[in-house]
């Protein structure tokens, strides 16, 4: 029997979970949990339930890992501690100014109940979290860039489709080509954020919206647009539909620095990623996260951890001994 494994929330991401665990032989999906009625959510894996998420209490005996899918602006800051009191548990926590929050509320209830649970797993924060950490212990004598895109935002889309007069949107976060280029110099340049990333908006208005009234309120909507140099298309519902279903995203961490006694080298590290799909590639790294939760709890350990705090050879499914023939 491999892991097991329950989703919570099925969304976009939770979708993308349920695909992941196809692609790892050690893993198994043993449930679904819903807000909505479970009746009324279909699945594509044969033969696992469907429960709704107010019973998850009932299942404790049946998951090793809860993975859980629901929104950071809401639904994991009661969700994913609530869970650590049952599970062990992965989510994918991103507002990163309240990870360490996020961290302490998780952290309390998981050695109460001796669960190991891993918040803000993904690319940003994830992947890009590694990156920059790895990128930093070798070029101390360095900085920091991280570059977004290009990318569906759904966050900021979410954000449009909120103004009045509006039927949909999509929103693409583009860095900035001479930016990127700058930063690759090894020059070290100051950019703002207007300097780093441009905004480029595809809207459906409602027939006989003030486009104008709308098009200013994106340009100058703050947190979201003000800082940054926006540019908005009225589009067809159609056009929308055709041009732009998906959820490409990427971006790309940076870090340059100089060794030598007089700082005479220049150095450039760069981890990029081009994602077709967001939350499909954000779920195959939760599954891995996962998989480590539950060795880690296996061995005895207990409360909240994040990418930062993972050994990489727990998150594969081969053995240490293939793991340093194949790798090292």
């Amino acid at each position: 029997m491999g892991i097991r494994i329950g989703i919570f929330g099925y969304g976009n991401l939770g979708r993308g979970i349920e695909s992941a665990i196809r692609q790892n032989s050690d893993l198994e999906l043993a449930a679904v949990f819903t807000r909505r009625d479970p009746k009324t959510v279909k699945i594509r894996t044969e033969g696992v339930p469907v429960y709704h998420a107010d019973s998850a209490s009932e299942h404790k005996k049946d998951i090793d890992v809860m993975i859980m899918c629901g929104g950071s602006a809401t639904d994991l800051p009661e969700q994913t501690p609530a869970m650590a009191k049952l599970f062990n548990v992965v989510d994918s926590f991103d507002t990163h100014a309240r990870i360490p929050e996020h961290f302490e509320n998780t952290d309390r209830v998981a050695k109460e109940s001796g669960k190991v649970a891993i918040i803000s797993v993904g690319w940003d924060p994830g992947m890009f979290s590694l990156n920059r950490l790895y990128a930093g212990v070798v070029l101390p004598d360095g900085k920091d860039y991280t570059f977004w895109g290009k990318g569906v935002s759904q966050g900021h889309s979410d954000a449009i489709r909120r103004i009045d007069g509006v039927v949909d949107a999509k929103q693409y976060t583009i860095p900035v080509e001479e930016a990127l280029d700058a930063v690759r110099s090894g020059s070290r340049p100051e950019l703002t954020t207007r300097q780093k990333h441009i905004r480029e908006c595809f809207v459906v208005a409602k027939e006989g919206a003030d486009l104008e009234r709308i098009e200013n309120e994106i340009k100058t909507m703050p947190n979201y647009f003000a800082d940054y140099d926006t540019t908005v298309h009225f589009i067809s519902k159609e056009e929308l539909d055709r041009d732009h279903s998906g959820i490409p995203h990427g971006g790309f961490v940076i870090r340059t620095g100089k060794t030598g006694f007089e700082g005479e080298h220049d150095h450039v590290i760069e981890y990029s990623l081009k994602l077709d799909s967001n939350p499909e590639f954000t779920a195959s790294v939760i599954v891995a996260y996962a998989r480590a939760a539950a060795r880690l709890n296996a061995k005895g350990e207990s409360g909240c951890k994040t990418v930062l705090d993972i050994p990489p050879a727990t998150l594969s499914a081969e053995p240490g001994e293939e793991l340093r023939r194949r790798l090292l």
